[in-house]
């Protein structure tokens, strides 16, 4: 048995590819370009997260900046036990690391709602 004669060479090339594909969408088109509407979107998201940084950042600061405060004004709420422990060393030795825990889950759940919401924007097809 003869072999089969071999099959010609077939050349690839990035041209004929790309000219496969659809068109390319114009946001897509701005981001990779790095045109200035690409630019304005990039800053926009930048821009909200922050925000959102800076937001978590006062409920923090509010928090937990207030409290040496409370018991600095009303020494008697510092003498305060619960389970035979200082109210202050309760609330800043034990529940701000839960408090901290829980900023920053929600911190990253909100981030994470900020890029799918760029990515929806920019795959959103124009009219």
């Amino acid at each position: 048995m003869a072999d089969p004669p071999p099959r010609p060479r077939v050349r690839v090339v990035l041209g004929d590819a790309a000219s496969r594909r659809g068109a390319p969408d114009r946001a897509r088109a701005d981001l990779d370009e790095q045109t200035p509407v690409g630019e304005a979107l990039v800053k926009g998201l930048v821009r909200a997260q922050l925000a959102l940084a800076l937001r978590l950042a006062l409920v923090v600061a509010a928090g937990l900046g207030t409290l040496p405060l409370l018991f600095a004004a009303a020494p008697a709420v510092g003498e305060f036990k619960v389970f035979g422990v200082h109210l202050p060393w309760l609330l800043l030795g034990v529940l701000s690391f839960p408090f901290l825990v829980l900023v920053g889950a929600a911190y990253v759940r909100w981030a994470e709602r900020n890029e799918q919401d760029f990515v929806a924007l920019i795959r959103r097809p124009e009219r």
